[in-house]
């Protein structure tokens, strides 16, 4: 297995991506604004500000204006109890995601104010764990792979040539739904052995694109095909989805049921509002990283100008300020 790691420092965000046998696996993403205490594996003091003995569980102040990114939860789990005012230790387990603030793990008791201890772990520190060290990749091709790495999480699905298979992975507010079917190609086989086939090959393919999108949570893969072999095909959705899964069997409909666990916010959360536009604070970091982009590229022009809207350059203009005096922004008449 080949891996390889990418590291784009461009000024307001850094991304790293990892990509095995030559297919994007992850794309990281840190941006200077992020709220620190709602990161992955950050670790914080909070104030139980509610208890919800309908969802078992509560309601806890990190510290961060509710009414900007809300509450974390932490569930309450066998004896576990929690009072409003309690002081608590915790790590966030999950991201926030639309509609929802970070899920978190009581460490145990706190002291003080609501307060982060220790941020998680940055796109550095996660790449080199991914990757096991590899060392990253950096500059141009640090950048166009986190450019298509973005385009990739962004797609559907695929079709495969080489066993015929098509890929849909679609997310619902519910669950997250994939369907492995045989698309028309020619040269390719559709008897039982080649449905097997395409059958691992779309297990595997719908881990890693479910990855890449960073969905968790209930996840309903229409197989190709009824009256499967089951024991094969959860093997290969064990191996694929990872031992955080709870993997259930197959039903008489063909369709194999799992569960992840969330983890980072969704990548199309990260870039888009909830009209599903691109955010404008978003639209100003491409400008700077096509900027970066332009100035490795040519290193001969003595200025580089990039056009964009007014809302774009007031928050772009600060950032391509660290870029040098060769970059620059222009509004768009």
């Amino acid at each position: 297995m080949t891996v390889e790691a990418f590291l784009d420092e461009t000024p307001g965000e850094i991304r790293g991506v990892v990509m095995r046998d030559g297919r994007f696996e992850h794309l990281l993403i840190e941006r200077e604004d992020d709220m620190q205490p709602h990161r992955l594996g950050a670790r914080s003091v909070g104030r139980v500000a509610s208890v919800e003995p309908s969802l078992k569980g509560a309601f806890v102040d990190l510290g961060v204006d509710p009414g900007v990114a809300g509450f974390g939860f932490l569930p309450l789990k066998g004896e576990g109890k929690a009072a409003v005012g309690d002081k608590v230790e915790v790590e966030v387990v999950a991201e926030p995601r639309r509609g929802k603030g970070p899920a978190l793990k009581l460490i145990g008791p706190g002291q003080g104010a609501p307060r982060l201890l220790s941020p998680g772990p940055g796109v550095k520190e996660t790449l080199a764990i991914l990757t096991a060290g590899v060392e990253p990749v950096t500059g141009l091709e640090a950048i166009q792979a986190s450019w298509d790495a973005e385009e990739e999480a962004g797609l559907p699905g695929e079709v495969f040539r080489d066993t015929g298979l098509d890929l849909m992975v679609e997310r619902t507010r519910a669950m997250v739904t994939v369907d492995l079917d045989f698309a028309a190609v020619q040269g390719v086989a559709t008897g039982m052995k080649a449905r097997d086939r395409a059958n691992r090959q779309g297990l595997a393919q719908a881990a890693r694109l479910i990855g890449l999108k960073r969905w968790g949570g209930l996840v309903a893969i229409d197989l190709i095909g009824t009256n499967l072999d089951g024991p094969p095909i959860l093997a290969t959705a064990k191996a694929a989805f990872g031992k955080t899964a709870s993997v259930g069997p197959i039903n008489r409909f063909g369709v194999l049921q799992l569960a992840l666990p969330w983890g980072r916010t969704p990548v199309e959360e990260i870039f888009t509002g909830t009209d599903g536009r691109r955010m404008v604070a978003h639209r100003a970091q491409d400008v700077v990283r096509g900027l970066r982009h332009a100035l490795l590229s040519d290193t001969a022009s003595p200025r580089i100008v990039e056009k964009c809207p007014a809302d774009v350059a007031d928050l772009a203009a600060p950032l391509v300020a660290r870029l040098g005096p060769r970059a620059a922004i222009e509004i768009e008449e």
